[in-house]
């Protein structure tokens, strides 16, 4: 019930933002709800199957580029095509990836990942005339179900219908996780993540469900990806640097893996923590570090982990 009552104001809330907030509060939140789809994604592979990617930004990357390409090297610009696409091609991508790195667990998965996104970010950087190296490619203002709004201003177009796009597309991708880590799948990756070898005694393909796991993982990355670009209008190697994996995963941390909604409320702090720091102080990476270790020794479950914590009944105090 509170959890309920939790989501329905937190949904209120975001739905008036661009009504009642300020233009710039409100253009962060963009960047926080293309993250919530990438992180969504993450945690059924982080905290629902127990395999840490290092190189979750490579699909990130992936969808961005998918999208700069179809906007600038194509005459289409319909949104729906360009997610359609990001998600088609993350698939194909992970498929081999997965197929590769599922075999191996704890810190050979991670060195896995890591290698094959840091692959996919010298591509990105070397292959000049496909994407641009280092000056990233135009991703240009795309058409929202069928509507182009070239001439609406910018800000008004991101403020707008962009946002309750992205918001939509938040809460769709929101509820069909939510359907996967409550079906029979969900189930059996939760018991893969405790006991692989108890798993593969009750019949439970260990390696199979895995390997969907993070094809999942990394369609839900490539639509976050591609959400991430029309605010900028431009898609940089920076997408995919590992460094940029390394936040994705400290989002998560930040969060709370073991809470369904505990990364997309770590995305929410890191992204406004992050802006305000950098407003306040010169040196904002030292003070936002210490800032986030200090989260991160008060609750080791994450934020979401302070709000779920038991508390201990009378006769348990006493």
């Amino acid at each position: 019930m509170k959890r309920g009552l939790g989501l329905a104001a937190a949904t209120a809330a975001m739905a008036v933002a661009p009504l009642v907030g300020g233009t710039y509060h409100v253009l962060l939140m963009l960047p926080f709800m293309a993250y919530a789809v990438v992180l969504l994604g993450l945690n059924l592979l982080f905290g629902y199957t127990g395999l840490v990617s290092f190189g979750h930004a490579l699909f990130v990357g992936i969808g961005a580029y998918t999208g700069a390409f179809i906007t600038s090297r194509t005459t289409i610009r319909s949104l729906e095509v360009i997610l359609l696409s990001a998600a088609v091609l993350g698939a194909l991508v992970a498929a081999p990836v997965a197929a590769l790195c599922v075999r191996y667990v704890k810190i050979y998965f991670g060195m896995l990942t890591l290698a094959f996104g840091m692959v996919f970010y010298t591509f990105v950087l070397k292959f000049y005339r496909l994407t641009g190296g280092d000056e990233g490619t135009p991703f240009l203002r795309p058409s929202l179900l069928g509507h182009a709004f070239d001439a609406m201003p910018k800000i008004d177009y991101l403020t707008g219908p962009y946002y309750y796009y992205s918001m939509a597309v938040l809460g769709l991708a929101t509820l069909v996780m939510w359907r996967i880590v409550c079906s029979p799948f969900g189930l059996c990756l939760k018991t893969i993540r405790d006991n692989p070898a108890k798993a593969e005694t009750l019949g439970i393909g260990v390696t199979r469900y895995r390997f969907l796991a993070f094809v999942i993982s990394a369609v839900y990355a490539a639509v976050g990806g591609a959400l991430l670009g029309p605010p900028t209008g431009n898609v940089d190697p920076t997408l995919a640097y590992w460094t940029h994996s390394g936040s994705l995963v400290f989002m998560t941390l930040l969060g709370g893996f073991a809470s369904f909604f505990g990364p997309v409320v770590g995305a929410f702090v890191f992204i406004y923590l992050q802006n305000w720091v950098m407003s306040v102080v010169p040196y904002w990476r030292l003070v936002f570090g210490a800032i986030l270790a200090l989260i991160v020794i008060i609750a080791p479950e994450g934020l979401a982990g302070l709000v779920t914590r038991r508390r201990p009944a009378p006769a348990e105090r006493a």
